[in-house]
């Protein structure tokens, strides 16, 4: 494994940390970290609640990379509650996608860890809606 998916997946696996927050709202069962064209890694976990007011994992981790003043992707990773990495929902790959027109089909997302299988951002979102 890519030294630089390795680290990323540390970045995510070191807030994970799944938990009940209250009656309504738990956290920390995905995790994700991003690396921004810059190189810098962002990470964010999911938060979520009895509504629609939660977040995804992979969002979190872009909103705080924004926060910080940056907007491209480079990759992404996703750590499930069992370990293992998965491909970001379609919610998620919508905001990359309005994120990055243009430029969204190279992100690169680690699909699975133990098998070194990654994919593009373009790969798993063929002919959307947005060029």
């Amino acid at each position: 494994m890519d030294a630089i998916w390795t680290k990323l997946y540390e970045a995510a696996k070191s807030v994970q940390n799944g938990r009940k927050i209250s009656d309504y709202v738990s956290g920390g069962e995905v995790a994700a970290a991003i690396e921004s064209s810059s190189g810098k890694i962002y990470t964010g976990v999911c938060i979520d609640t009895c509504s629609t007011l939660g977040i995804c994992a992979e969002r979190n981790a872009i909103f705080n990379m924004i926060t910080n003043g940056e907007n491209e992707i480079r990759r992404v990773v996703a750590i499930l509650p069992d370990g293992s990495s998965g491909a970001p929902c379609g919610a998620c790959r919508e905001l990359m996608v309005q994120l990055m027109p243009g430029r969204y089909q190279n992100i690169e997302i680690l699909m699975d860890y133990g098998k070194e299988r990654i994919m593009t951002l373009g790969e798993l979102t063929p002919e959307w809606w947005i060029k």
